[in-house]
């Protein structure tokens, strides 16, 4: 990378332009375009999220005001009409593709981080609510004064970081919404009860997909085998049942394994149900506490990012600013990943904002922030005594 360009530059060097090209020609982005490329837009709504932009004005303001740094980014700073306009009217399955193709790109650097020792892929599913005025937003209808999105997100852990997002209106289902994803054979998901359906359940046990979830406490089920416990362990019960309620045999015909855990942080004994046969009790209950990574996901998004609040009100603007956001996570954790120093997210997310124009190599202020940097080499001119 080029050192003497500024920081922001660098990052967007993670996208080729190439790639970015393509995916605007296969969705048909800059259909009828003049003069505001999407390309513009997308640095445009990236810097949103890095220099934590609250308006449209602050955008377009920020950017006009660093304009004689943004020639190296191939932008010029827009108005706010036309980026409102173009948020509204671009399609956002552009920074869907985007955001793919950069996960596509970043899954080397985040493939090493395992925590278990197994080789199955293991997933998190989960949702969580945004929630909008309906003043604003009359299209994201959730309650009768409320509205809301939701975003459906499946989190990858290896590195922790999604690897596929699903923008839906407040209303839909957790499950409806997990009927239509597709994971390989082999592959562990592991959800909260939000995800409790027998027929989601024999559907994936038929495809050879594994999952760990809670169990409900009104699960009617009988007990076909009890299996023996582990000694010195928080194992209460490990058993294998079969699934006695309505229409259960016909939904999910397959035995299931049902197991109790003392957790002596809260005092509490959880049940986990789950279709793999082969993992230790131990294990599973591990998995699940795993899970919890997801949830500290969605915090860290809403706490560092801006989702909470958006610079548009159509459901394309908001769904183009979500998905800016998640591909502004992954570029956080690359960096966090790739850093010899210990950051901390929440102080790369505020360090990188003050320094996104800084004239710096990247990989040098990763690693020593707050070292001096080298001064340049300027060669002085040769003097001549011509008397």
């Amino acid at each position: 990378m080029n050192k003497f360009c500024s920081i922001f530059s660098q990052l967007l060097q993670l996208f080729p332009r190439s790639e970015f090209y393509r995916a605007v020609k296969e969705t048909n982005a800059e259909y009828h375009a003049r003069g505001f490329s999407c390309w513009e837009q997308f640095v445009s709504m990236l810097f949103c999220q890095l220099g934590r932009a609250h308006s449209l004005r602050e955008i377009t303001g920020g950017l006009r005001s660093c304009e004689g740094k943004l020639t190296h980014l191939g932008i010029t700073a827009p108005s706010r009409s036309t980026l409102a306009y173009a948020n509204e009217h671009r399609p956002w399955q552009l920074y869907q593709k985007v955001f793919l193709n950069l996960m596509d790109q970043c899954r080397d650097k985040f493939s090493g981080k395992k925590k278990f020792k197994f080789k199955n892929k293991l997933v998190s599913l989960d949702s969580s609510t945004i929630d909008l005025s309906l003043s604003l937003f009359d299209w994201a209808k959730f309650r009768r004064t409320k509205g809301a999105v939701k975003l459906h997100l499946i989190l990858d852990h290896d590195g922790y970081l999604p690897s596929f997002a699903v923008i839906t209106e407040d209303n839909v289902s957790d499950v409806k919404v997990a009927h239509q994803l597709h994971f390989d054979p082999g592959t562990i998901v592991v959800d909260d009860r939000g995800y409790n359906d027998y027929s989601l359940f024999g559907k994936w046990t038929a495809q050879g997909v594994f999952f760990v979830t809670r169990m409900k406490n009104n699960t009617l089920y009988e007990v076909v085998k009890e299996q023996e416990i582990p000694k010195n362990s928080h194992i209460l019960k490990d058993e294998i049942i079969h699934l006695t309620g309505t229409q259960a045999d016909e939904k999910c015909p397959h035995p299931l394994r049902r197991i109790e855990v003392y957790n002596p942080e809260k005092d509490e004994v959880l049940v986990f149900l789950t279709n793999n046969m082969k993992l230790s009790a131990t294990t599973i209950a591990a998995i699940y506490k795993d899970r919890w990574q997801i949830e500290l996901f969605f915090k860290a998004l809403k706490q560092n990012l801006k989702i909470k609040t958006f610079v548009g009100t159509s459901a394309n603007a908001v769904k183009i600013q979500i998905w800016t956001a998640l591909i502004a996570m992954v570029i956080l954790k690359y960096l966090q990943l790739s850093s010899k120093f210990a950051w901390s997210l929440s102080n790369l997310v505020a360090l990188l904002r003050m320094n996104l124009f800084t004239h710096r190599d990247i990989w040098a202020w990763l690693d020593k922030p707050f070292d001096i940097p080298p001064i340049p080499y300027e060669p002085r001119q040769l003097s001549f005594n011509f008397s």
